[in-house]
């Protein structure tokens, strides 16, 4: 997983770039190794503001927030992002779980019955 991180406005401290770091390890539960992760961090207005695009071969992700801390900024991103991943990975596991269903049939001496041509109506 490649990490890029921005800043605009701001000053770069090792703490910021340790947490960024630290919250970014936590997506790889998620994702495989082969993603893109871009923090952009910046203050506007009074505001701190925090970006992320996550990007992959088959994935693209963003999210954004602002408070007046970095730090709470950098959370409720990471709680964004962990939303749209967790919906994406239940989407994909209720797919799996319905690709496997049995076929049933509602009325079984009906299926084993033969076949009576007055039961049917004529379609042409």
């Amino acid at each position: 997983m490649k990490v890029t991180i921005s800043f605009r406005h701001l000053d770069h401290t090792p703490a910021l770039d340790e947490r960024i770091h630290e919250k970014s390890k936590k997506l790889e539960k998620f994702l495989g190794g082969r993603s893109n992760i871009r923090w952009s961090c910046y203050v506007k207005q009074g505001n701190h503001y925090a970006e992320v695009e996550l990007t992959g071969p088959n994935y693209s992700y963003h999210a954004a927030a602002h408070t007046d801390s970095l730090y709470k900024s950098i959370d409720k991103v990471m709680t964004k992002i962990e939303k749209q991943l967790q919906k994406k990975k239940e989407k994909v596991k209720g797919r799996r779980k319905n690709n496997g269903h049995e076929l049933q049939c509602n009325d079984p001496e009906m299926a084993w019955a033969d076949y009576d041509e007055d039961y049917f109506q004529d379609v042409a």
